[in-house]
């Protein structure tokens, strides 16, 4: 996915009037707990299966409420983004993991 559809993409989670039991949300300024993100992961997936949704998104850097941009510097680096690959994988059973993670910049975090 380029810039522009990741873009777009964020623009149609932001509009959202609330997040969905496939949509969440959080700030995760500098950090995320290893367990929360477990969980979420979980939930989210779950969910998205149940309500017949492609995929799930957890979306760090956005405050929910009010629906504000406000950036994250949790795993500031491509390596350890994508890292997290494998430490989900290895703590889920069956070892599940994210199909991608994705790196957004923009102007407002």
């Amino acid at each position: 996915m380029n810039a522009a559809e990741l873009n777009a993409l964020l623009d149609r989670l932001l509009a959202l009037p609330m997040e969905t039991e496939w949509v969440e949300f959080k700030e995760a300024k500098h950090n995320f707990g290893a367990d929360d993100l477990g969980q979420y992961f979980s939930a989210l997936s779950n969910e998205a299966n149940l309500h017949r949704q492609p995929c799930a998104w957890l979306v760090f850097g956005v405050k929910d409420k009010p629906r504000q941009i406000v950036g994250s510097q949790f795993r500031h680096t491509a390596a350890s983004l994508q890292s997290l690959k494998q430490e989900v994988a290895r703590e889920l059973s069956p070892h599940l993991t994210f199909t991608e993670i994705f790196e957004l910049i923009r102007p407002e975090g």
